[in-house]
């Protein structure tokens, strides 16, 4: 069982205030605080459908145990760096893990034939694994199809509100955004 909690978001959206007034024609500051408010669910939502972390975020992942597959898929990509793991031993003691023995793909943490450094696991929820996950740190490493994405998704809930306040903001996306981000989107096999 694989449990993922977001331990840090990313330090600024990848699309700012003034760019997004820009592509709505806002030249006011009546609305700023919603626009920032859509920007942010606008994001969340993207990261949402995608599985993919548009600016560096960190996360972890708490298992129960290695994979016999001797991979771990990351539930939010794309990889960026491994920054810790611990083994969690039967009386509750963090055992830091070497993370030179790992290698990674976009998507997965692969692992060594034999992990050096491992305790006794306890039974459930015994390793932690800290990693930072993006397509960068800056604005500009999102893909600019993603960001058209994104501002055409704060536009839309922002000419359509009142849908958005009844439905949810997920409920109401704009035709063809599926389009924008369908080769982002993660296939499962």
């Amino acid at each position: 069982m694989m449990t993922s909690y977001l331990l840090a978001g990313p330090a600024e959206e990848p699309v700012s205030l003034a760019e997004a007034k820009a592509f709505l024609r806002v030249d006011d500051g009546a609305e700023d605080a919603l626009i920032t408010t859509l920007i942010g669910a606008a994001r969340v939502h993207l990261e949402g459908v995608t599985g993919r972390a548009l600016l560096a975020q960190t996360w972890r992942i708490v298992l129960d145990d290695w994979p016999t597959t001797r991979c771990v898929r990351l539930p939010v990509t794309p990889f960026i760096s491994l920054l810790d793991i611990n083994a969690v031993d039967d009386a509750g003691g963090l055992h830091p893990i070497a993370l030179a023995q790992f290698l990674s793909e976009p998507d997965r943490l692969l692992l060594p034939a034999t992990v050096s450094g491992m305790p006794r696991l306890r039974e459930q929820q015994g390793l932690e694994i800290d990693y930072v996950a993006g397509f960068g740190t800056e604005p500009e490493d999102v893909p600019a199809d993603i960001r058209q994405a994104l501002l055409v998704l704060v536009a839309h809930w922002f000419e359509h509100r009142d849908a958005v306040i009844i439905a949810g903001s997920g409920a109401v996306v704009p035709s063809g955004f599926d389009r924008l981000v369908q080769r982002y989107k993660r296939v499962l096999l």
